[in-house]
């Protein structure tokens, strides 16, 4: 499992309904390629799913009295509900995880093209208090140019309530209803994960 050390805050409630229709969710979409759920120690090598988990994943649930958020790198803290009216794509990685590596390029281009019309993405690293610090590194490698942060352990909580696959991608639309989950990648995640926010930047969700 993780080792998250997230800073707290007093918990607030959120005000739009929209985000309790987490409960309502059965089962989404998975997609294979993804590396196991847990910190790597240094004798570790990365572990990679040669297929998609044997199970299927329900949303979590939302607390009504939960602000779910993260604290970006920059220091400022966000939440879910500061997105109310934009199509809001979050994206659990660890810099360790090779899958979440080959899918930051996508997601780049993604930003790049739907941003002005309404996108934001945020990755949310969840690869345990010693992967926090090559963050900045890992960004400028690969040119990452969306919102960086780390989530709150009630965020983490909620979202991998045991040792789950990453990366982790959750989109939501503009009235903070979630619409997709994708769990893994590989090349046929492109194609679904445009569809679903090209559909929700138009509406269509």
């Amino acid at each position: 499992m993780f080792l998250l050390s997230s800073p707290h805050r007093m918990l607030k409630p959120i005000a739009p309904k929209q985000l309790l229709t987490f409960a309502a969710i059965a089962v989404f979409s998975i997609s294979c390629g993804a590396c196991s759920g847990h910190k790597l120690t240094d004798k570790e090598a990365t572990p990679i799913l040669s297929g998609p988990p044997g199970t299927t994943f329900p949303m979590p649930p939302l607390s009504a009295r939960a602000e779910l958020g993260w604290v970006l790198s920059d220091g400022k803290r966000a939440t879910l509900a500061d997105f109310q009216g934009r199509v809001l794509v979050l994206d659990f990685y660890a810099t360790w995880c090779e899958p979440c590596r080959q899918s930051i390029p996508r997601l780049i281009a993604l930003q790049k093209e739907y941003g002005p019309k309404g996108l934001q993405i945020v990755g949310l690293n969840v690869g345990g208090p010693d992967d926090r610090i090559q963050v900045a590194a890992f960004a400028r490698d690969l040119g990452i140019q969306y919102r960086l942060g780390f989530p709150d352990k009630t965020l983490t909580d909620l979202f991998f309530p045991g040792d789950q696959p990453i990366p982790q991608t959750f989109v939501f639309g503009r009235e903070g209803q979630p619409v997709k989950r994708f769990i893994g990648y590989d090349e046929s995640t492109d194609l679904e994960l445009e569809k679903v926010i090209s559909e929700a930047v138009n509406g269509k969700q």
